[in-house]
């Protein structure tokens, strides 16, 4: 007696759920993503194995690029206002409050604290003109704003935030050497013994299998 086959029907998919959920994915990514603004200068860092990653927040970013010049930024708005009131006391220069909202949108800077007004009072196309031509902040024996910048951003984070504030030092591949030993001597000058030092990830080596 011959076997009934039985009826196979083609098993349906609802996809509307799906498409729904991808939607939704992509509009808590739109509402949620935040683009980093454009840095004054931008480097190369070197490759390392190391996995240890920088905190989120909190961080004094110093960056050296292939033409010896040294840059400052920090991650907090209400940390650069005030670092910005600080040093500008110090150094007798006055900012408007204008002039410290824009400084609180700066990803980072490399001018001395006397050219830095008129920088600011730049509309943001004409910065990126001439941010080519930054020659850097002062670090020099005599003018060293560089740690001045440093040690008032961790007062003002400190007492903004009340938690530590990180150092991260973020060199150009091709940076020049002893422009980096200078920044973390002139740290340490200061008691600051501790930084990070921010590369590229890189695979770790494969051992050979024996």
């Amino acid at each position: 007696m011959p076997k009934v086959k039985p009826h196979r029907t083609s098993p349906s998919l609802d996809m509307t759920p799906m498409v729904d959920l991808a939607f939704l994915l992509v509009t808590f990514f739109m509402l949620t993503t935040k683009f980093a603004p454009e840095e004054s200068v931008v480097v190369d860092t070197p490759s390392s194995v190391s996995e240890l990653k920088l905190p989120e927040n909190n961080v004094i970013t110093l960056t050296v690029d292939k033409n010896k010049r040294v840059f400052f930024g920090v991650d907090a708005k209400q940390t650069k206002i005030q670092a910005l009131q600080r040093v500008g006391a110090k150094y007798g220069v006055n900012f408007t409050a204008a002039q410290a909202k824009e400084f609180g949108d700066l990803p980072n800077f490399g001018l001395p604290i006397s050219q830095l007004g008129s920088y600011l009072d730049m509309a943001k196309e004409d910065r990126k003109q001439v941010n080519d031509k930054q020659p850097g902040v002062p670090l020099d024996s005599l003018n060293n704003q560089l740690v001045d910048w440093v040690l008032e951003a961790r007062r003002a984070n400190q007492a903004i935030f009340h938690k530590p504030t990180y150092i991260a030092i973020k060199g150009d591949g091709n940076a020049d050497v002893p422009t980096v030993q200078k920044v973390i001597k002139v740290l340490q000058e200061k008691d600051i013994n501790r930084f990070n030092l921010i590369t590229d990830m890189e695979n770790k080596p494969v051992a050979a299998s024996r």
